[in-house]
């Protein structure tokens, strides 16, 4: 279990970083108030009942907390199961279930996501996310990678 110490403390710090950054919002910024940082990259302060995207926005509170609560879970449980050696998916474990603990605080204190950033163009727009969601796509990533590393890998042996 010490091997899972630094993936512990990556998970901690991914969640103190979002609701610090998230409390900087709610706490420093109107609701739809827009602050441009570069021509494509603004903050924008709203929120989203939903998941990604607002899908599920359907599904009350509880629900979504219940469904975040059993993603945790899961990935925990394969964080517990990777081998000690696949850093890259033990790092993204780790980044998944802070960015996820950090929506599910919101959930459970708010009853919505706090969302901030945007990416645009004159023309068009991303969605608004926040941090949370950026660390679980990074981690989402990084375990792909190591899969992928694992595919060569095993490939090379059986050639």
């Amino acid at each position: 279990m010490r091997k899972l110490g630094p993936y512990l403390l990556l998970v901690l710090a991914a969640v103190a970083l979002d609701q610090w950054i998230k409390h900087l919002v709610q706490t420093r910024m109107e609701m739809f108030e827009k602050i441009d940082i570069l021509p494509f990259l603004a903050l924008f302060r709203t929120y989203n009942t939903g998941v990604a995207f607002s899908m599920l926005s359907f599904v009350d509170g509880w629900g979504l907390m219940a469904i975040s609560a059993v993603i945790i879970v899961f990935v925990l449980y394969l964080a517990v199961r990777t081998e000690p050696g696949h850093v890259f998916a033990r790092t993204g474990f780790a980044l998944i279930v802070g960015g996820a603990a950090g929506n599910l605080i919101d959930r459970a204190l708010l009853d919505h996501v706090v969302d901030y950033v945007l990416f645009h163009t004159p023309v068009w727009s991303f969605a608004v996310f926040n941090l949370a969601d950026a660390f679980i796509t990074v981690g989402a990533g990084l375990v792909i990678l190591q899969e992928l590393l694992n595919w060569h890998a095993e490939r090379k042996v059986k050639s």
